[in-house]
């Protein structure tokens, strides 16, 4: 597994690194009629409000205080939810970089009156930033992934990073060259 609890950031005092069990948590809620849309199914809005609630109880329990969203990934839904569906948002820290954590969520969801087993029906990857009181970033303990899974999910996660910060920045070329070029956005 990664030991990250060995890498000291430059000039700064080591954090003691947490296990991702330490803040992964689940998340459930039954659906009813005042969660719907106009097609009568549970509106993606209420399942991604249920995600952000989630994701962020893991965020603030890992970081040991308050997070906020920076941004929301791959939010997929894969099946419909319906009124009387009991919903599983299951949220884990998959990264910690030195003041944000990529937080892995998953939500499954099962009738509320039956035996059936719960059907993954969504998935998504929120980026959160530690603060501080005055809401300035502050550092968060590593992530120690403790099984398999959660050094798949941690080197997913890593990948991911790498693609959203490669996104921003051939963006901001595009608006520097825009702008130069005399367009303005």
């Amino acid at each position: 597994m990664t030991d990250q609890a060995t890498v000291p950031q430059p000039g700064t005092p080591e954090i003691p690194g947490k296990p991702t069990s330490a803040s992964r948590t689940t998340l459930s809620h039954i659906m009813t009629q005042a969660d719907t849309n106009l097609l009568g199914t549970v509106h993606g809005g209420v399942i991604m409000k249920l995600v952000d609630d989630a994701a962020g109880a893991v965020a603030g329990r890992h970081s040991g205080g308050p997070a906020v969203t920076a941004s929301m990934d791959e939010m997929a839904f894969l099946e419909p939810v319906r009124v009387g569906d009991l919903v599983h948002v299951k949220a884990q820290v998959n990264w910690t970089g030195r003041t944000s954590m990529e937080v892995g969520v998953r939500v499954l969801a099962e009738r509320w009156n039956e035996s059936t087993p719960a059907t993954q029906v969504g998935s998504a990857y929120l980026v959160f930033a530690a603060v501080d009181a005055d809401g300035k970033p502050r550092r968060v303990p590593p992530v120690l992934p403790e099984t398999e899974r959660d050094e798949r999910r941690y080197q997913e996660a890593q990948i991911r990073r790498t693609h959203r910060l490669a996104r921003r920045r051939a963006i901001m070329e595009l608006r520097e060259k825009r702008a130069a070029e005399g367009f303005e956005d």
